[in-house]
């Protein structure tokens, strides 16, 4: 008799992080704010937390998606998720504020996946889809990162 299939959660979330380069299925989420029906991701200018949650979500590894990085970041507190110190592949990397060539900061932190020591996948502002980058979202011409790593974080049932 043979033995029953067993789900591989660590290589399926994985490829589904991997397959999702290019995707711009993130842009948009509708709500009515009063009276009004607006699009709160701004057409994928602030989409990281609802493609970083929907992954989550598909594997279990969260309670419900979230459009906002603060969101995110409680939701995985309480859903298992820790914080690491070395970064594994799959982990969780949350970045401060885009830093711009004028000396000024963005508004809003940024979520995504590292993969490896020259890869992260996240959304792209700019792009407006999901894209692979390094994992310090680039890096000024003295060699500053334009996003400083905040933390990463892991979650034991990956491994």
């Amino acid at each position: 008799m043979a033995a029953k299939p067993e789900f591989q959660l660590l290589p399926s979330y994985l490829k589904a992080i991997e397959n999702s380069v290019g995707s711009n299925l993130f842009r948009n989420q509708y709500y009515r704010i009063n009276a009004k029906v607006v699009d709160i991701l701004k057409d994928g200018d602030l989409s990281c937390a609802i493609y970083v949650t929907t992954i989550l979500y598909i594997f279990g590894l969260i309670k419900k998606r979230h459009a906002t990085v603060n969101g995110t970041v409680a939701d995985i507190l309480k859903s298992g998720w820790y914080e690491i110190k070395k970064p594994k592949k799959g982990a969780l990397i949350l970045w401060g504020f885009k830093k711009m060539d004028s000396g000024t900061q963005g508004k809003h932190c940024h979520i995504g996946f590292y993969l490896d020591k020259k890869t992260a996948i996240s959304n792209s502002s700019l792009k407006r889809v999901i894209e692979r980058h390094d994992p310090t979202s680039g890096k000024f011409k003295n060699g500053e990162a334009k996003r400083d790593i905040l933390a990463y974080y892991w979650n034991k049932k990956l491994g």
